[in-house]
């Protein structure tokens, strides 16, 4: 949690943190300041103060809105630097950001550098400002950074977030299945009152559309795949194939609040009419996992023990696992989960990024989606939720929905 992030950048030697980039779509600044909307900004925390936000003059209501100390970036006159360095862009940005972290104190040891902006502008200033600034040493982070640990336990705020952010993406399923469902068959295929085949395309765009009428974004796209598509774990679907009787659906929906913010995770498996004999086995088998891990999962417990353990279990059934070989395919191809929040994968890890971090605490939410995938055989079946560890060690799943495979068929 944010009042974790003191004793993380002691535990890692930092002496301040550097998020820059828009206020949206951004996790860390959005973990910061609470999602405002500024086109461009810098937020600096020094290790055991309050973090300051610079921002554009034009932008000074959204930077008040975070509630954080602000600073006007206008009190450091750029057409002023711009000049003192002869109309060099790049040398009076640095000079900027040497006044921005002088002023709070920030000159020698190590800041951590977090955002979302061009890389290359980002790889070119900051190289500069190393330059210009010999003893600090600006360094980045992979997946064990300060602000990702604080970040993968959440409060009661985030959670209830994260929560409507499920009840959101539950409704839209719902009625997606419906709006499904309420078409003709023709020939085995749902067709629309033209006679034209219904198709991926047509659900997807169903879904923003939904979606964005409960103030909710899909900046990352949905899965909806059929037949061979869904025994590829992240095969998005084809917009144009047209939805069959008695194929797979890989349905795996991962919305997010309007602006960037809070993601839920979820999958179901669908037949439309009936389901084959070995697609039925299949979903049955993955089911049954399910089931397994969430009865045993337990608080204090590392995420990647129930990988060992799905691992196990479908292996025992006769399933390659990505334990015996980690470029398999088919069988059981990928982690069980992982954790979820203002990214929609991120800590805790339950597969090779794991570490001694990655532990099932409370405040944790993550997400249990065992799978079989079988591209050459045209099948695959994911199940998953999301869940939240709760202050008194319980596992609670965020929201429910229905885990039929079949969909019955209204007008066949």
């Amino acid at each position: 949690m944010k009042n974790d992030l003191d004793a993380l950048m002691l535990e890692k030697d930092l002496d301040a943190i550097l998020i820059t980039g828009p206020g949206q779509h951004n996790p860390d600044m959005v973990y910061m300041t609470g999602g405002c909307n500024l086109t461009n900004a810098d937020l600096i925390k020094k290790r055991g103060e309050q973090a300051v936000l610079f921002y554009s003059p034009i932008e000074r209501d959204e930077a008040a809105r975070s509630g954080l100390k602000t600073k006007n970036l206008a009190e450091y006159n750029l057409t002023e630097l711009i000049n003192q360095t002869n109309g060099d862009y790049l040398k009076a940005l640095v000079k900027r950001y040497q006044m921005m972290l002088a002023e709070l104190g920030v000159t020698s040891g190590k800041v951590a550098l977090y955002g979302q902006s061009d890389i290359g502008t980002n790889y070119a200033v900051f190289s500069a400002l190393q330059q210009e600034l010999p003893g600090l040493s600006l360094v980045g982070e992979i997946s064990n950074s300060a602000l990702m640990l604080a970040r993968m336990t959440k409060d009661e705020t985030e959670i209830e977030r994260i929560r409507r952010m499920g009840k959101i993406t539950t409704q839209v399923v719902g009625l997606v299945a419906d709006f499904i469902t309420s078409h003709s068959v023709k020939h085995g295929v749902m067709v629309k009152p033209d006679g034209v085949p219904l198709t991926i395309g047509d659900v997807k765009r169903r879904i923003n559309l939904w979606l964005a009428e409960r103030g909710a974004e899909n900046p990352e796209g949905t899965i909806f795949a059929i037949g061979r598509d869904a025994g590829v774990p992240h095969s998005s679907g084809n917009p144009d194939d047209p939805l069959k009787l008695g194929q797979t659906i890989v349905f795996d929906i991962y919305p997010c609040e309007s602006g960037g913010g809070y993601f839920y995770d979820f999958t179901r498996t669908w037949c439309l009419g009936f389901a084959p004999d070995d697609v039925l086995t299949l979903y049955e088998t993955v089911l049954s996992a399910y089931n397994i891990i969430t009865t045993q999962l337990e608080v204090g417990k590392p995420f990647n023990h129930y990988q060992e353990m799905i691992c196990e279990l479908f292996s025992s059934q006769g399933h390659p696992t990505i334990k015996e070989d980690s470029q398999t395919q088919q069988g059981y191809v990928h982690s069980l989960g992982h954790g979820i929040g203002l990214n929609v994968h991120e800590r805790p890890w339950s597969g090779i990024k794991s570490d001694d971090k990655d532990y099932l605490v409370p405040g944790v939410v993550f997400t249990v989606e065992p799978g079989l995938y079988y591209p050459d055989k045209g099948m695959g079946v994911r199940l998953e939720n999301s869940l939240w560890v709760r202050p008194d060690g319980k596992m609670e799943v965020l929201v429910d929905y229905p885990m039929d495979l079949v969909l019955p068929v209204k007008n066949e």
